[in-house]
């Protein structure tokens, strides 16, 4: 079944995706996928590609384990005819008190699903080590979250 995406109906899986992932719901997050998506990395990432919307949601989930991921959507594009979106977030990694900027890029299908994340990071020149975001960017100036939105004791648990 086709439907006509909308800028609204995108946003709102993008973000309910985001919410997913932040309460490492896999439930969540793959009903907002079609079941062959894949999220794309940067070539040498450790990860690799998450193929299938099991391996995204279970890399999410341990990344929230492990690392305390959070993630904050700071600016978002909207594309319905094309069946397309970018945004720009930030991946807060509260148990090493850091964080990453960077943007995806979003593909749908013809019933508004996500098929394909591709992750671009703000990455610093080899050999410098925090935060990864842009050089002379004034992002707090510019209203982005500059703190992590969770502490592990008020970070929303998943749906029952």
């Amino acid at each position: 079944m086709t439907i006509t995406l909308t800028a609204a109906s995108m946003e709102a899986t993008i973000r309910r995706y985001y919410d997913g992932c932040n309460r490492a719901d896999a439930a969540m997050m793959k009903s907002t996928m079609a079941p062959e998506a894949t999220h794309f990395f940067p070539a040498g990432a450790p990860q690799g590609p998450f193929r299938g919307t099991q391996a995204i949601a279970d890399g999410w989930i341990e990344a929230v384990a492990k690392m305390g991921s959070q993630w904050t959507i700071e600016t978002l594009i909207l594309d319905p005819e094309n069946r397309r979106a970018v945004l720009e977030w930030t991946h807060w990694k509260t148990k090493a008190g850091t964080y990453l900027r960077g943007d995806e890029w979003f593909e749908f299908d013809e019933q508004g699903r996500i098929t394909e994340i591709r992750a671009y990071y703000a990455c610093p020149p080899k050999g410098v080590t925090g935060e990864a975001m842009l050089g002379g960017f004034d992002y707090a100036g510019r209203g982005y979250t500059m703190n992590p939105p969770y502490t592990e004791e008020t970070r929303p648990k998943p749906e029952t």
